[in-house]
C-alpha cells in the first residue's frame, strides 16, 4: 500500500511566534525541517529570528556547523552517517509530529547530537531521524544544530567584555533553541511543560551542562545522558585561551588590538588558521580542545562543584555501553572460543592476577555474556558516569536511573556494544541500520525505545519487556542491563570497575588535527 505524502494546499502549516511554516506530511507524520530558531554574529550570543510575512518552507534540512577537518568516513557499517552543507549560521532545528494540534500536549523529546563539542549535526547519523519515535511512540521529536568547535567555544574573554561568553555560545544556541520550543512547540502538538533533553556522547555532555546553566532552568523537565558524562579536562586545552587566540591571529596577520577583525575572516581562512595554530601546539606537546567553561553563564561541572538546585529536581537517566571505545584484538570468531581460550585472552590483556579477578567479577555481573568481552570493558566514560549517578542519586529530589547497553553483535567475529551502538534502539530506528538486523532485534528495540518514551511521558522508564527498574539511591546503584534479555544488577560496578581501572593498559582518547599543509587530511568520523 502506498504511503501518503503531501506538500501542497493541504500540507501542514503551523503558526510560530515569528511567522508561518509549511512542512510536509508523510505516512502519518508531519515533518518540519530547517526551522531557523536564532541568528548570531560570530562569537556573540544568539538572538531570536526576525518575524516574516507569508509562509516559509520547512521542507529542507538547515545548514550544519562547519567542522575544522573534513570527516574521513570509517566504520560506516557500525555507525552509518550523513553529511550536509555547512555554515557558521547553523541555528536550525527539525520537528516530527503526528498532530499539529495545540491541545494534543504530547511529550517533547529534544535531541542533542554527539561529536564532542567540535563535530556532528542533527542529521549526522542515519538513526537520528525522528519519524519512528513520532509515529510509533506518539511523541514530538526535535533535533537541533548549534555552533561547535572554534565557532562555538573559542574563548576571547581576555580581549574585552564584548567576548565575555564566546566560550559558551555553542551552549547558548541550545538554550535559545529550548526557548523556541517553549514558545512554539504547542502548535506542533507538543507540551512545552514536558520537554526531555537527551543526547549521546558530546550531546550527553551538553545535557549535563544545560543542567548547570541558570538561563535553561524551566525549559526542560527531564534529562537523559547517553555515554556523555565526560571526564573533567578531557576536552580542555593545555595552552591558555589567550595563547591560542593570539596564535590564530598571528596566522592571519591580525594584531592583538584588531581582534574584531577575526569576526569577518571568511570561514575557510578562519578554519585554516585555527588548524595551523592547533598543529603548532600539538608539535609542542600541547593539546587544543573545545569545551564550555564555567563563568557567569555556566556555573560548573557538577563533578567539579555542586549540582544546581534545579538540576537536582529533574528526573534523570544516565547510561553507557559496555565497550564504548574498547576495541577488540583480532581473535577470529570470538563466540566460538573455548572457555580456556577466552580466559587466556583476558589474562593476556590484564595480566594473570588482574585477569583472574576480572573474570570472576565479570561472570557475576554479566552472566549472559561471553567472558572474552571482559577485555573490551571501557574506562573512558564509565568512571565519571558512576560518580555522576552516585552523587546525583544521593543529593537529588528527583529519581536517577542508570543503564548499560551490553548487547554483543554478530559482526567481525563478535563485537560488544560500541560507542553509538545503542542509539538506533532508543530511537526506534534499528530497522534503518543493517547491522542491527539480528535475531529478535525488534523486541529489544521496542523495549528500549519504550523505556525512554515512558520516561519522557511520566518520569518513569519502566516498560513492557523489562524487569522492574528502580531508581538509584544514596547507597544503592541500580543498573538496567539492556541485552537480548534485559536484567537488573545492584552496585555492579563497585568491584568490577576498580579492578578494570587497576589492571587495564593505559588509554587516552583524543583527536589529532591534521596539518593543513599535508596532502592527506581528515579525521575518522567516529561519533
Amino acid at each position: 500500500m502506498a504511503k501518503e505524502f503531501y506538500m501542497n494546499k493541504t500540507a501542514p502549516i503551523v503558526e510560530t511566534k515569528a511567522g508561518k511554516l509549511r512542512g510536509f506530511h508523510y505516512d502519518g507524520v508531519d515533518h518540519f525541517y530547517g526551522i531557523r530558531y536564532a541568528k548570531a554574529k560570530r562569537f556573540q550570543m544568539p538572538e531570536p529570528v526576525s518575524p516574516w510575512e507569508g509562509v516559509k518552507d520547512a521542507g529542507s534540512y538547515g545548514m550544519i556547523c562547519p567542522v575544522l577537518n573534513e570527516p574521513m568516513p570509517t566504520g560506516e557499517v557500525m555507525t552509518p552517517h550523513r553529511f550536509w552543507p555547512s555554515s557558521e549560521h547553523c541555528q536550525y532545528l527539525n520537528v516530527w509530529t503526528t498532530a499539529c494540534d495545540p491541545n494534543a500536549k504530547k511529550p517533547v523529546m529534544f535531541w542533542i547530537h554527539g561529536g564532542g563539542y567540535s563535530a556532528g549535526s542533527s542529521i549526522e547519523q542515519v538513526c537520528y531521524d525522528g519519524f519512528n519515535l513520532a509515529k510509533l511512540d506518539d511523541v514530538v521529536v526535535v533535533s537541533v544544530n548549534h555552533r561547535l568547535n572554534a565557532f562555538g567555544y573559542l574563548d576571547l574573554s581576555d580581549f574585552g567584555e564584548k567576548y565575555w561568553n564566546s566560550v559558551n555560545v555553542g551552549m547558548a544556541d541550545l538554550v535559545e533553541a529550548l526557548r523556541w520550543v517553549h514558545t512554539n512547540i504547542a502548535n506542533f502538538g507538543g507540551d512545552p511543560e514536558n520537554v526531555t533533553i537527551f543526547g549521546q556522547s558530546g550531546g550527553g555532555g551538553k545535557v549535563t551542562v544545560l543542567g548547570q546553566i541558570p538561563e535553561a532552568e524551566g525549559l526542560f523537565q527531564k534529562m537523559i545522558v547517553m555515554s556523555g558524562v565526560i571526564p573533567a579536562g578531557d576536552f580542555n586545552s593545555d595552552c591558555s585561551a589567550k595563547e591560542l587566540a593570539l596564535e590564530i591571529m598571528q596566522q592571519l596577520h591580525i594584531d592583538e588590538k584588531d581582534v574584531e577583525k577575526l569576526e569577518k575572516v571568511p570561514v575557510p581562512q578562519f578554519i585554516w588558521a585555527v588548524n595551523k595554530a592547533t598543529v603548532k601546539f600539538q608539535k609542542e606537546g600541547k593539546r587544543v580542545g573545545w569545551t564550555p567553561k564555567p563563568n557567569a553563564y555556566y556555573t560548573c561541572d557538577p563533578l567539579e562543584g555542586d549540582f544546581s538546585a534545579s538540576a537536582l529536581k529533574v528526573p534523570t537517566i544516565v547510561g553507557t555501553v559496555i565497550a564504548e571505545f574498547g576495541f577488540p584484538g583480532d581473535y577470529g570468531d570470538r563466540e566460538a572460543l573455548s572457555v580456556p581460550e577466552r580466559e587466556r585472552i583476558v589474562k593476556e590483556y590484564y595480566g594473570e592476577e588482574g585477569g583472574e579477578k576480572i573474570l570472576a567479577e565479570f561472570r557475576r555481573q554479566y552472566p549472559n555474556t561471553n567472558e572474552v568481552y571482559a577485555s573490551d570493558l571501557e574506562t573512558m566514560f564509565l568512571p565519571s558516569t558512576v560518580a555522576y549517578v552516585k552523587k546525583k542519586a544521593a543529593e537529588a529530589e528527583a529519581p536517577v536511573y542508570n543503564y548499560v547497553f551490553a548487547k554483543v553483535f554478530d559482526y567481525d567475529g563478535g563485537r560488544a556494544a560500541w560507542h553509538c551502538s545503542d542509539i538506533p534502539y532508543f530511537f526506534h530506528n534499528a530497522e534503518l541500520i543493517p547491522l542491527c538486523h539480528q535475531k529478535n532485534y525488534e523486541k529489544l528495540e521496542k523495549t528500549m525505545s519504550a523505556a525512554f518514551v515512558n520516561f519522557a511521558r511520566t518520569g518513569d522508564p519502566n516498560a513492557d519487556g523489562l524487569p522492574r527498574w528502580e531508581a538509584c539511591g544514596k547507597d544503592k546503584t541500580v543498573t538496567m542491563v539492556f541485552d537480548d534479555e534485559p536484567y537488573v544488577r545492584e552496585n555492579m560496578q563497585d568491584v568490577l570497575l576498580p579492578l578494570v581501572q587497576q589492571y587495564k593498559p593505559p588509554f587516552r582518547f583524543e583527536f589529532k588535527t591534521p596539518d593543513p599543509d599535508d596532502e592527506e587530511s581528515g579525521n575518522a568520523w567516529v561519533f
